[in-house]
């Protein structure tokens, strides 16, 4: 099951943590990786742990917040691989992004969380739904977070809006391409090993599964949502928190 064979995926933010942990598992299960990542670097370093275990994978960096080099990064990548059926939108943590709190956040520095969290979503998906409603196939899946969903008091107010802007986006888009093959959804990340530090590690001890998320859960996420079998679950957002939230 949920064998991704002959299948081409394009993970945005892969270069490492989440988004790196998602391009490994979808090679596992078989899918050529477009690895994409602000800097060339850390795409690369992705490819190489992919390659290494027999997997195919290509790099290709671009901003996913600039709607020209989205096109030409995603051109670039269908004349390697081929059309892209599966479109990962992870790219999501503005670099340099602190823990501020609205009154205390520049208006200057509001468009960054928009222009990644809901922009970037919207650059990429447009750059590959078409070509997926016409083949009768795709699989579009945008990594979100707990913080659009709740409201939270630790200075991730316009995180957490651009985040739930992404979240509406998808639930519409969704009941869009429905009829062409075409699912589109959300995972909704909780505490990830990637972000702990000392006010993480105090707020793990509360999660009901007892330990932070890995790269690999968020990866088995996806590889179900990109598969065949998944073919009937559309628009929906799926909390992968370790039961923090059961709605």
């Amino acid at each position: 099951m949920f064998d991704l064979s002959g299948r081409v995926a394009l993970v945005t933010g892969a270069g490492q943590n989440q988004g790196a942990g998602i391009a490994r598992v979808l090679a596992a299960q078989g899918a050529a990786v477009i690895v994409n990542d602000l800097h060339e670097e850390r795409a690369v370093q992705t490819v190489s742990q992919i390659e290494a275990t027999g997997g195919r994978s290509f790099a290709a960096a671009f901003d996913v917040t600039d709607r020209e080099a989205v096109r030409a990064g995603f051109a670039r990548a269908s004349d390697e691989f081929g059309p892209v059926d599966i479109l990962v939108n992870n790219a999501g943590v503005p670099e340099g992004m602190a823990l501020t709190r609205f009154r205390e956040t520049p208006p200057e520095q509001w468009a960054r969380y928009v222009d990644l969290n809901l922009y970037g979503v919207l650059h990429c998906t447009r750059a590959v739904v078409d070509g997926m409603c016409q083949r009768g196939f795709g699989r579009i899946v945008t990594i979100s977070s707990g913080a659009g969903q709740v409201g939270l008091s630790i200075g991730v107010s316009l995180y957490g809006a651009s985040k739930a802007g992404a979240i509406g986006f998808m639930r519409h888009l969704a009941m869009e391409v429905a009829r062409q093959g075409v699912t589109a959804n959300t995972v909704a990340l909780g505490l990830m090993a990637s972000a702990a530090g000392e006010q993480t590690a105090s707020l793990a001890a509360g999660v009901p599964a007892g330990r932070l998320g890995t790269p690999e859960d968020v990866g088995a996420t996806v590889a179900f949502l990109a598969s065949e079998e998944a073919g009937w679950l559309t628009g929906q957002t799926l909390g992968l928190n370790g039961g923090s939230t059961t709605n």
